[in-house]
């Protein structure tokens, strides 16, 4: 299991992530997708088409991930925990364990990324998406 902060923006993910590959040294796995190259373009708002819909920065091991969010809790933006996992029991046992008595966004479910995709508020108010990734989504499940 991986513990990978999740950035969300306003319009400015794109900046901020070459920002940060320069500052951290690090490299952008891939260009980043948009929300216009996605099956959910057309359930998006209009003027999402360019923004990015996931990025993801390696730095000496480090993992950082980010996207535009479409629902910004402010302008600021937020931060959420993913949690990446390599097995869909270990993504449903975590997802059901960190929803007990919090509130669940997006239920657990297949997706075009990912065996397994939620994200929920848990009991404390904090933000998590619980990921099991296909396993050639991104290379390797594992990785």
């Amino acid at each position: 299991m991986r513990l990978i902060p999740y950035l969300s923006f306003d319009g400015q993910c794109r900046e901020a992530f070459d920002f940060y590959a320069t500052a951290l040294g690090g490299r952008l796995i891939g260009p980043p997708m948009t929300y216009g190259e996605s099956p959910m373009c057309d359930q998006m708002p209009p003027g999402f088409e360019d923004r990015v819909m996931h990025v993801q920065l390696e730095a000496e091991g480090a993992t950082l991930m980010g996207a535009d969010s479409p629902f910004p809790q402010d302008g600021r933006g937020s931060t959420v925990v993913n949690v990446d996992v390599q097995d869909v029991a270990q993504a449903e046992r975590i997802f059901a364990a960190l929803a007990e008595g919090g509130e669940i966004q997006m239920p657990l479910a297949e997706t075009f990324w990912a065996l397994r995709w939620g994200a929920l508020t848990d009991r404390y108010g904090k933000p998590w998406m619980v990921n099991c990734m296909l396993p050639d989504a991104c290379g390797d499940a594992t990785s």
